[in-house]
């Protein structure tokens, strides 16, 4: 018992430092990875040759894919140069394969300690980050080695033995028995080292290795269909496809497993060594092959997985891809878009609040209102999105589009808010009584409410780009609008002493409509803040000096 113990911790281990090395290259080099693969999708050859470089240095084929799915998702890469990153995806993570299958155990003591005193002197740094990578790579290969030596005991038991044999007569389950490893353990490489070890150290036959090792590719396969079954259905398509990819070249490649061993066994050596290269050759010949059917595979996904019709607002696209979760830098980017489309549904309620006032349009009013309850679901779904976020492995300026961004939602949904209460005072207080604005007030409205689109135009802009100026000139506009606010109620007073019917009748409405019409505006202008705070633009406090005070 205490040797299947060791074993299965010795497996544990190997896991737990592929997910280290993959979420440490992630949080070292997410947007970086996603910007190497968004500039080198022109065609399907270098499309390929990125997805190996990509999950090379990912050293996940899964990461990989979830990247791309969030590309195709939003719209930037074409499904057939998606399909074609990910055959030179599972290139590239057999490659890895074959480094790790040489004796590196005397390099994993120097990678831990390097990696914990990187990790524990400059823990929230890119430097931290990526002694966090090194300590999963130290911990792979010993990991390595301590299976070796637990299985060399372990195969003296006359029950493992019994055991084992039992596999060598099936392929169809061995292959069903490496992609159930795969997908418990998130990772088809770990099953991969750890089938060339048992096979290296006698535990199980050559044979049973390779129908292992096909089963691992078709469990990579099945994980990123797994892990991205709630996506969109765009983000859906690229793991199916890959899927298909790999069901199709297990199906050919099955009947050649015998007859591998037979010819191509006596040149390669060592049995470690026939398992790790039949895994690159089988990704090789996969991605040589279907190199050109990547646009009938993708014609047999949209088949399977068809696009929604969007001919609705419900029919919209959603950027809050879960999968992108696995890259924090991408996953910002996801809940910044759908963050604007909250702004857009803002917007559509100001501009509709114009048209009640003017029309006395109930139905109109009733249609403003629900998009409140939208402003409200988009504000819960991207605060929900944002908070699975690991803060931790945010650096500096993605910790502050975080809170950008949590800062910005909270904002529109205020502003939904008002316009909504607004909206119900219209109907109490103007269209059911059927009372009207003077001609001089409305012409004010107006005109506030005009400057209030431009600002919040202005402020999405200032969001989306970050630019300081245009907070600058956002802030100016809170004074300005504040000044305007203050002469329109002046002169509104003055209409009410010239005796003017409709503004006597409609006073209270007026005086609070403006008023609500300056807290949106302050809302909106609020959006600045965190940008010029960043630069440095904000001055501490806002109170004038004593000088002015004692002036005044």
């Amino acid at each position: 018992m205490k040797h299947l113990l060791n074993l299965l911790a010795a497996i544990a281990l190997l896991v737990w430092g592929t997910h280290l090395v993959r979420t440490g290259i992630l949080r070292v080099f997410g947007a970086n990875l996603r910007y190497v693969l968004a500039r080198s999708i022109s065609n399907r050859f270098t499309a390929a040759l990125s997805g190996v470089g990509v999950t090379a240095l990912v050293q996940s084929s899964t990461a990989t894919s979830l990247i791309v799915s969030s590309f195709v998702g939003q719209g930037l890469v074409a499904l057939p140069l998606a399909l074609a990153v990910m055959l030179g995806a599972d290139i590239g993570t057999s490659l890895m394969a074959v480094v790790f299958s040489f004796d590196l155990s005397w390099l994993s003591p120097l990678c831990i300690f390097v990696g914990v005193v990187l990790f524990i002197s400059r823990p929230e740094t890119n430097a931290g980050r990526f002694g966090r990578t090194l300590i999963g790579l130290g911990l792979m290969l010993m990991a390595l080695k301590l299976v070796s030596a637990s299985t060399q005991v372990l195969t003296q038991a006359p029950a493992v033995k019994a055991l084992l044999e039992s596999l060598g007569s099936d392929l169809l389950l061995e292959i069903t028995v490496g992609a159930f490893l795969s997908v418990v353990s998130y990772s088809s490489l770990a099953v991969v080292l750890l089938t060339a070890t048992l096979v290296g150290t006698s535990v199980i036959p050559s044979d049973v290795a390779l129908g292992l090792v096909l089963g691992a590719n078709l469990g990579s396969g099945l994980l990123a269909v797994i892990t991205t079954a709630r996506s969109a259905i765009e983000v859906r398509q690229v793991p199916l496809g890959n899927l298909l990819f790999k069901a199709l070249g297990i199906v050919v490649a099955a009947p050649f497993v015998s007859l591998w061993l037979r010819h191509v066994r006596p040149y390669l050596g060592e049995p470690a060594t026939v398992v790790v290269m039949f895994h690159l050759t089988f990704n090789v010949l996969v991605g040589l092959v279907f190199i050109g059917w990547t646009q009938v595979i993708a014609r047999w996904v949209e088949k399977l997985l068809p696009k929604p019709e969007k001919n609705n607002a419900s029919g919209r696209q959603h950027h809050l891809d879960p999968s992108a979760l696995a890259t924090p830098s991408l996953a910002i980017s996801c809940a910044a878009r759908e963050a604007l489309h909250q702004a857009d549904v803002v917007e559509t309620m100001l501009g509709g609040m114009l048209e009640v006032i003017r029309k006395d349009d109930l139905r109109l009013a009733e249609s403003l209102c629900k998009m409140d309850d939208t402003v409200d679901e988009l504000y819960s779904s991207i605060k929900y999105y944002l908070t699975k976020i690991s803060r931790e492995s945010l650096d500096d300026q993605e910790s502050r589009r975080w809170t950008d961004i949590i800062s910005f939602t909270i904002n529109m949904e205020q502003i939904g808010d008002i316009i909504e209460r607004v909206l119900i005072d219209i109907e109490d207080k103007k269209i059911k009584p059927g009372r009207h604005f003077s001609e001089a007030g409305m012409a004010e409205i107006t005109e506030l409410h005009e400057r209030l689109r431009d600002n919040l135009r202005l402020g999405m802009s200032v969001f989306l780009n970050g630019n300081v100026r245009d907070a600058q000139k956002l802030l100016e506009e809170k004074a300005r609008f504040r000044d305007l606010e203050h002469t329109y109620a002046r002169t509104h007073l003055g209409r009410l002493s010239a005796n003017t019917l409709q503004s006597q009748e409609t006073s209270s409405l007026h005086i609070d409509l403006i008023s609500e019409l300056k807290r949106i505006n302050s809302h909106i202008c609020s959006i600045a803040y965190p940008i010029l705070d960043s630069a440095g633009a904000l001055a501490p406090n806002r109170l004038r000096s004593p000088a002015l005070v004692e002036k005044t």
